[in-house]
């Protein structure tokens, strides 16, 4: 076997993902009309011939103008009606114009082709007409590239299907999420397209659940509901709780859970702070009253949510497991905002929690606790354990202790809870931290994301021999696991040259040069780069904006002011534009008008930011992460470490560089990093992130100790291990898509 997995799987191509449906199985493939057409005219099906048989009659043109309609409407999208999906990645712009502009109305000759009557075609282009407003709006983004792909493909096989007469052949191959999105198609198929609604149903009941007023009347309903008690309760709950018929069809379902959901909605006091201990209640481990006594309290709440998690109970798990989360996050903020204060105030609020009360607690903060803060909390953890860290993680069910285990060795924290077990023991727990990365669908990346960004910790050399040795006979293990091929294979790349990304870069060819940005790639036509920077009305919001102003002096840039935002333009030979809102005042939300305000702006001028700037907490990154477009190359944000916010920028921006921050932004951070930026820009440079991070090192060794500190804790964009798994792994799925 070859000692060099992703090596080996470049050479043997990209590997299908586990799990990735087909959008239909088995009728012709559109891309084979050509080849067909030489055929004698005569043989050709309706869906064979790419122009019209006879003219669409008077009656029938009103439907098809409507997708005509859709279609325009979809071109404007990118702000210019020229027949092409423009997102600036080429590969997501070519995909989308082809089945906009091309497979589209090719469908929709195909339907004046079939030999079917005026009524069911006329259902065949409403139905075409609902599939353009569905990808209308999604918006075509690039996160919806491959549902846009499936869902077009299982359309047209669905079609055929019914005029070859064998929609349940099609339907048995194909019950899958894009058949029920479809599922209009089989108004005249009652019996296949209650198949799909249950089979669906059963196996997704968290999708379906949600279209529930289109089956509440069917037989199959109450078995969707009873299946979604188990993954969505929230959402049963929120029925059970509402005035409208739906509740009646929740509260009729005698399975034992749903009427546990059902007691919870009637006899709680907060039905929402109830529902997270639904498996204690359902198990009778706890009463509906116990646990309105326990919530009245924040204190006594949390402690509760911790206890319910130790007993590890299947039922209910998401809404308890996003609840202790939340509250634990609540409690960092506390210890967060003292920052200043001495130890003993700071962290007083604290001190008298157990060890698993401290674990969820950092757990449910990792995308906002400081660095102090979780030292100390992590030594406090410590302190209290009762028990070998090892056993201490069993006890918890190792719940999330990937997570744990990343964030220990990015604050460098390893050691001391190494410290607590036996090297055997030891060697257990990080051979399990390896282990079992195929497991779940083809996108659940989150524990391998976790994995990757400590690679780039570790500093032990024997531990990282020990891992990569465990990697490669988990790549051995997963060779009949096509997802556990290409995570290992990546992981296996990454660990060899997590410490030279010069090197991570020849050998992960399918991503953008991981050292440096090329210019041309930041300019927009009138070759300006065009910076956007978020700022929050807060007060620390407020001290950044004004800080940051100082940084454009008249000499050298023009100002622009409207009631919004400003704008500097840079006097030199190449152009930047920097646009920044102005924070106001945010308990009126002036902060975020004037961001839509300024986003209004972009839109109608066709500006396109290439850099983005976040100044703000933490809790204010979704604002920033909303309005990120597929063109934005950098991304400055202070605390972004987890998978999901880096999923998310990625989702958006699939090409981004990410400079992130294991803890929020500082102020004296950002603004050097800034400079840093603007200086090779101002020249016309690429921008280098090894250069940047020796200049970056070199100005704060003169600085504070503690500012060091804070400048340690951002990781370059060629360092961030996360965000590049996540991106190769993504290029990989797309081009085992044929994409």
């Amino acid at each position: 076997m070859n000692k060099h997995p992703l090596l080996f799987l470049s050479c043997i191509g990209f590997l299908l993902l586990t799990g990735s449906q087909p959008a239909f199985s088995f009728s012709p493939n559109p891309k084979h009309h050509k080849k067909e057409q030489k055929q004698p005219a005569d043989t050709l099906k309706p869906w064979q011939v790419d122009t019209l048989i006879l003219p669409v009659p008077i009656n029938r043109q009103l439907f098809v103008d409507r997708v005509k309609d859709v279609i325009q409407r979809l071109d404007v999208q990118d702000g210019a009606p020229d027949q092409k999906i423009d997102l600036k990645d080429s590969l997501s712009s070519r995909v989308f114009t082809e089945i906009i502009f091309h497979r589209i109305p090719l469908i929709d000759i195909h339907i004046e082709n079939f030999n079917a009557g005026n009524q069911t075609k006329i259902g065949y282009h409403r139905a075409l007409e609902n599939l353009l407003k569905r990808f209308l709006g999604k918006g075509l983004s690039n996160e919806d590239l491959l549902y846009v792909k499936h869902a077009t493909d299982n359309f047209e096989g669905l079609l055929i299907a019914l005029q070859e007469d064998s929609v349940a052949s099609f339907v048995r191959h194909n019950t899958n999420i894009y058949t029920l999105d479809n599922s209009e198609l089989l108004d005249d198929y009652p019996q296949e397209k209650a198949h799909v609604f249950e089979v669906v149903g059963s196996e997704q009941p968290a999708v379906m659940i949600k279209r529930l007023p289109e089956f509440a009347k069917e037989k199959y309903a109450d078995p969707i509901v009873a299946a979604a008690a188990r993954v969505v309760p929230g959402v049963i709950l929120n029925y059970a709780t509402s005035t409208s018929y739906l509740s009646s069809v929740v509260r009729r379902n005698q399975d034992p859970l749903v009427q546990t959901i059902v007691k919870i909605a009637s006899t709680s006091q907060d039905p929402l702070k109830a529902l997270p201990f639904l498996g204690p209640i359902y198990h009778n481990k706890m009463t509906v009253a116990q646990v309105d006594a326990s919530a009245k309290n924040a204190k006594s709440y949390y402690k509760a949510l911790v206890a319910a998690e130790l007993l590890d109970d299947s039922v209910g798990k998401e809404p308890l497991d996003k609840e202790v989360e939340y509250r634990g996050l609540q409690l960092v903020r506390i210890v967060n905002s003292l920052h200043e204060s001495p130890n003993p105030i700071r962290f007083a609020s604290i001190m008298d929690y157990s060890a698993p009360e401290l674990y969820f607690m950092i757990i449910g903060s990792q995308d906002e606790i400081y660095t102090s803060s979780f030292v100390f909390m992590a030594n406090r953890l410590i302190e209290k354990l009762e028990e070998p860290g090892d056993a201490f993680l069993k006890t918890l069910h190792y719940y999330r202790f990937r997570t744990w285990i990343r964030m220990c060795a990015g604050y460098n924290m390893l050691s001391p809870f190494f410290a607590t077990m036996t090297e055997e023991n030891k060697s257990r727990l990080m051979k399990d931290f390896v282990a079992g990365l195929e497991k779940g669908g083809p996108n659940d990346l989150e524990d391998a994301v976790d994995v990757a960004d400590a690679f780039g910790s570790i500093t032990d050399p024997k531990l990282m021999d020990f891992l990569e040795k465990e990697v490669v006979k988990n790549y051995e293990r997963c060779k009949n696991s096509e997802k556990g091929t290409i995570v290992y294979g990546l992981l296996s790349t990454i660990m060899k040259s997590a410490k030279n990304s010069k090197e991570l870069t020849g050998k992960l060819s399918i991503i953008p040069p991981l050292t440096y940005v090329p210019y041309n790639q930041l300019t927009d036509s009138a070759g300006a780069v065009v910076i956007q920077a978020f700022f929050y009305g807060d007060e620390d919001g407020h001290m950044s904006f004004n800080s940051f102003q100082r940084t454009f002096t008249p000499d050298k840039w023009d100002k622009t002011v409207n009631k919004y935002w400003v704008k500097y333009t840079y006097k030199g030979k190449y152009p930047i534009d920097i646009y920044a809102n102005f924070p106001g005042d945010e308990t009126k939300n002036e902060d975020i008008t004037a961001q839509n305000a300024l986003e209004t702006y972009f839109k109608e001028q066709h500006i396109n930011p290439s850099i983005v700037i976040h100044r703000g907490h933490s809790y204010h990154l979704e604002g920033t992460l909303k309005n990120l477009n597929p063109d934005v190359k950098v991304v400055m944000l202070g605390s972004c470490g987890g998978y999901h916010n880096l999923a998310r920028i990625l989702d958006k921006s699939p090409n981004a560089n990410i400079i992130s921050s294991k803890q929020t932004g500082a102020m004296s951070v950002n603004e050097p990093i800034i400079r840093e930026l603007l200086s090779q820009l101002t020249q016309g440079e690429n921008i280098d992130w090894i250069k940047s991070w020796e200049d970056l090192t070199q100005y704060f060794s003169d600085r504070s100790a503690h500012e060091r500190d804070l400048f340690s804790d951002y990781v370059p964009p060629n360092e961030n291990l996360g965000a590049i798994f996540i991106k190769a792994y993504r290029k990989i799925q797309l081009q085992s898509e044929n994409i």
